[in-house]
């Protein structure tokens, strides 16, 4: 018995039709595309390839970018406003470092205090110890100085501060 019957169903071509042209005419969106593709797209895409391979040769991190130490404000001569800008920019740097000691100290407390439970004062006790360190010391650099915060009035503070010292011993 026959599955199908051929005349209902014929066979499909075996190959793609062409399909005939009806102008001579050139067409206007191909001409488009390939005016844009040798132009634009070709040396665009040949030259990011040459950027890509000689930045491949000497990868950059930006978060591994290292800054050399300055001067602080205390070795600026006089009058040197671009030293003093500079060792601004370096008690930026400082500050922001510090600030994240801290954040990495506490948050090491927070896992220990999370990881241990109720029993964490006698099984955490060195991180307490160690937070405890660094906070103190964040604070007699950094406290008090306020929302407006800079090199200077750090200085003061660590002046004031050696100043203020002799009289308590």
């Amino acid at each position: 018995m026959k599955d199908h019957e051929p005349g209902a169903y014929p066979e499909p071509p075996k190959q793609t039709p062409v399909v005939e042209k009806e102008t001579a005419l050139p067409n206007p969106a191909l001409i488009g595309t390939k005016l844009f593709y040798y132009s634009v797209d070709l040396p665009v895409t040949k030259f990011r390839e040459i950027i890509d391979s000689i930045r491949g040769r000497n990868k950059y991190y930006y978060y591994h970018q290292n800054f050399r130490r300055v001067p602080d404000l205390t070795e600026c001569v006089e009058g040197d406003y671009l030293c003093y800008y500079e060792a601004e920019m370096q008690w930026r740097r400082d500050f922001k470092v510090d600030q994240e000691i801290v954040k990495i100290m506490q948050d090491r407390l927070r896992a220990c205090q999370t990881r241990e439970g109720p029993s964490y004062l006698q099984n955490c006790n060195e991180e307490l110890k160690k937070f405890d360190q660094v906070a103190k010391a964040f604070d007699a650099r950094y406290g008090d100085l306020g929302a407006n915060a800079n090199s200077r009035r750090c200085l003061m503070k660590q002046k004031q501060r050696m100043m203020e010292k002799p009289q308590m011993a």
